[in-house]
């Protein structure tokens, strides 16, 4: 089926659930575009959802190495070597659940050996 990784949220100084979920959204919102505009760029067109495997639509090394340095740029963001993987890399979700870790959204880092794949 696919790597299902669970993400534990943290609340900083008193932000209430809902501005969490919007700050959760607007990642989600935000690597969405930056991935539409890479396989845009690349001239594939597909419909692409959180849990498309980019891959799978088209994406090839090349435009892997594009989109990995539009999400630094689109975050701020320089991510560590550690985490530039094909595992982080293989979705819309994956990408923004390492994002989220980047920004320090979640409690502990999502390690590859506690993914639990199905």
């Amino acid at each position: 089926m696919g790597i299902v990784v669970p993400i534990v949220i943290t609340l900083d100084h008193g932000e209430r659930p809902s501005e969490m979920h919007d700050f959760v959204v607007n990642v989600q919102n935000r690597v969405l575009s930056v991935v539409r505009s890479v396989l845009q760029q690349n001239a594939i067109t597909a419909d692409v959802h959180p849990e498309s495997r980019l891959v799978d639509i088209g994406l090839s090394s090349m435009g892997m190495v594009e989109l990995m340095l539009k999400v630094e740029a689109e975050f701020d963001l320089i991510l560590p070597q550690l985490e530039i993987t094909p595992e982080n890399f293989q979705s819309v979700k994956t990408m923004e659940r390492m994002i989220l870790n980047q920004l320090g959204c979640a409690r502990t880092p999502i390690q590859p050996d506690r993914m639990i794949t199905s």
